[in-house]
């Protein structure tokens, strides 16, 4: 007889940061005033109160924040002492030619068995193909070959580039963070459905249901602002390519990490039981190589 899974909640996508031991430049934006400041995993703990479909906090994936190698060794240390922390996305630099040197020394040392997928901020990225560049390839068939995924953080405008990405590296696990960054807000949502549906097509690409709220207007949006996004997403991927993220402590710009929680707690309210595992916890377990709970 099977065991039902566990009724466990993860966040699959949440920042942390020590200002004194590591500066975030990208904060000094004076509208990120209200968090300028440090977030702890215990600062986490005592916020991530409410439960989603009944589930309360159990594990995190930390995803870092800044091109710099030296922060991602302070995660996979943090993650090695921190069992909140189940996995770790972290950055290395894919077009340098040493890229394979640098993981092997990330994976081989302390907490590098948490090491699970890499980011970069194409986002920031000016060049309409930076993704297709031939020393960015050449960064992801070493993360592929040391059986790493990729995080892909594009703005709506570059998913064509993500979709290239899924094209051209099939064997390579791929998830769409803050969903590609659709413009709530503005409620220009044709383009981006047209290409999230595209990326969904393969079937090796999953998707993050985190960022939502900070794409919405951060002072006035409501649950029916991100309903339309959401169904699409639940459409294109299915539930068992989605996960659920918070974006915590980024998301305390826009109501924080219990608002989003109850918002997504609504959300569920036409899914079943397997969906909503899926969806909580067994997306982000499969995909990131989390422990697994029955």
């Amino acid at each position: 007889m099977t065991s039902a899974p566990a009724p466990v909640l993860i966040d699959a996508h949440h920042h942390l940061w020590d200002l004194d031991q590591r500066p975030q430049p990208w904060l000094d934006d004076p509208d990120l005033t209200s968090i300028h400041r440090t977030f702890t995993p215990d600062d986490l703990r005592s916020t991530a109160t409410r439960p989603v479909a009944g589930r309360h906090l159990h594990g995190t994936v930390a995803v870092q924040c800044v091109p710099e190698v030296p922060e991602t060794e302070d995660l996979l240390a943090l993650a090695e002492r921190e069992p909140l922390i189940e996995a770790v996305v972290g950055w290395a630099d894919l077009t340098s030619p040493a890229i394979g040197d640098t993981l092997d020394r990330l994976l081989a040392g302390p907490g590098g068995t948490h090491l699970r997928s890499l980011r970069h901020l194409v986002q920031g990225e000016t060049e309409p193909a930076w993704l297709q560049r031939p020393d960015v390839e050449r960064g992801l068939a070493a993360a592929r070959d040391r059986r790493l995924s990729y995080d892909v953080l594009v703005r709506s405008h570059q998913l064509d580039q993500a979709i290239r990405l899924a094209e051209r590296f099939p064997d390579l696990p791929q998830v769409l963070n803050h969903a590609g960054k659709p413009d709530i807000a503005g409620r220009q949502l044709a383009e981006w459905r047209e290409q999230v549906r595209r990326l969904a097509a393969h079937e090796h690409v999953v998707c993050k249901l985190s960022g939502l709220i900070t794409e919405a207007d951060h002072d006035s949006w409501t649950t029916s602002d991100i309903r339309p996004v959401w169904d699409e997403l639940l459409t294109s991927f299915g539930p068992d390519r989605l996960m659920f993220g918070s974006d915590w402590p980024v998301a305390n710009l826009a109501g924080g990490w219990n608002r989003w929680a109850d918002t997504v707690d609504e959300l569920l309210t036409d899914c079943g039981e397997s969906e909503i595992h899926a969806l909580l916890a067994g997306t982000a377990t499969a995909f990131y190589r989390l422990p697994t709970r029955g």
